[in-house]
């Protein structure tokens, strides 16, 4: 098993920039896919961005392509997103999620992640 701890949300003011890590312990951090998902009050979990085992693959959602940047420091354990340019429309809780590797990275739907984190919140004021 593996758990997650996520960090690095806040409220920032729209253009602003943020980076949230993904912190993991347990088993062997690269055997797992690693995804970031938002959940906005009233909406469901969406898929933001997801990073295979050896951080050779990146896929995101269209809202933040160009935008949003997915890497990963297996040395230390962590996942990160970059958010740059971010809009109002990005407030949500934000979660990262584990998969193991075997499973493919374009499966983007909450069910297809074993492992949760607990959510970091991120406000952008217009």
């Amino acid at each position: 098993q593996v758990q997650l701890v996520e960090s690095g949300g806040g409220l920032v003011q729209a253009g602003d920039s943020l980076r949230l890590s993904c912190a993991a312990s347990g088993r062997t951090f690269s055997s797992y896919a690693v995804g970031w998902f938002r959940q906005a009050p009233g909406k469901e979990r969406e898929f933001v961005s997801a990073i295979n085992w050896s951080g050779g693959i990146t896929y995101y959602a269209d809202s933040v392509k160009g935008r949003f940047t997915i890497s990963r420091d297996d040395a230390k354990n962590t996942v990160y997103v970059q958010m740059n340019s971010l809009k109002p429309e990005d407030t949500a809780v934000y979660y990262c999620a584990a998969k193991d590797y075997t499973r493919t990275i374009y499966d983007s739907t909450p069910a297809s992640y074993h492992y949760w984190g607990q959510g970091t919140q991120v406000t952008v004021s217009s």
